[in-house]
């Protein structure tokens, strides 16, 4: 009995000794956080997707909190949301470009061929490590739907012709889809980006085509069409300079053979329109 005792009254001892160790250590070691990180965390939508650059809803409200975003960067939010956390914090909703994922390629089965079936783990992932995919264009789209399915906000759904299609309504550029591609064909570009070169071909002319219909050929008549630096032809496709985006106008793939190069719908251009050049 008296041992059972003793066994007690050390526990609780040592208890007690670690439990004033403790409360010693939260009282000098506690850091003051601001309570409205709280209350701006709660008004966030929770996704965490990482859209506005930052970890986490939670670093993205202590980080509003200290005026270092506004809120109009997070782009998940809707309108009232923002204008919510501004009026809380009693700062501006700012502004924000809008960015959303674009896909670089255009060849779907009704255009591109194959060289091979692939047989096996039906997703873009599995497919790509087994000699590519089997699709004659080796840097094309496979349609297996690996972006689709990473898609948290239903952004993106596959096309009859097994080519993703994106929402840009719902796109909040949280980059998922880029990085779920095996083929590298996502890329985050400012909504309001007119030109978009739906092609990553690296070989030319008719060898192109023998892959897919709407190649790009590297003809270079886009390159001849547009503002001086704007479009050039690199590896033997066309790439947009997108510093000088704001240059740009429907005119550059008015000439292009395939439609590999497109302007995207509600695309708009604040300059002076180019002089009128004699189309060929």
């Amino acid at each position: 009995m008296a041992d059972i005792l003793i066994a007690v009254l050390t526990l609780g001892g040592v208890g007690l000794v670690f439990g004033s160790l403790i409360a010693t250590a939260n009282k000098r070691l506690w850091v003051w956080q601001d309570p409205r990180i709280d209350v701006v965390s709660q008004m966030l939508p929770s996704a965490n997707c990482g859209a506005c650059g930052l970890p986490g809803c939670r670093a993205f409200a202590e980080q509003a909190v200290q005026g270092k975003v506004t809120p109009a960067q997070c782009t998940v939010a809707g309108e009232e949301v923002r204008q919510q956390i501004a009026g809380y914090l009693g700062v501006d909703a700012g502004e924000a470009v809008k960015n959303v994922a674009r896909l670089l390629c255009a060849g779907g089965f009704d255009v591109a061929g194959y060289q091979a079936e692939y047989r096996g783990l039906p997703t873009c992932a599995a497919a790509a490590a087994v000699a590519g995919g089997g699709k004659g264009c080796v840097w094309g789209c496979l349609g297996l739907a690996d972006c689709e399915h990473v898609c948290d906000f239903d952004a993106i759904h596959m096309s009859e012709t097994g080519l993703p299609v994106v929402d840009v309504e719902k796109c909040t550029a949280c980059g998922d889809c880029v990085d779920a591609c095996p083929k590298s064909l996502f890329e985050l570009r400012p909504l309001s980006a007119g030109l978009l070169v739906q092609c990553k071909n690296l070989v030319t002319g008719d060898e192109a085509l023998e892959q897919c219909t709407v190649a790009c050929t590297a003809c270079a008549k886009c390159v001849q069409d547009a503002v001086e630096g704007l479009i050039s032809v690199a590896s033997g496709v066309a790439v947009v300079n997108y510093d000088r985006i704001a240059l740009a106008d429907p005119r550059a793939i008015e000439r292009c053979p395939t439609g590999a190069i497109v302007w995207l719908a509600g695309a708009q251009f604040t300059h002076e329109p180019m002089a009128a050049r004699q189309l060929q």
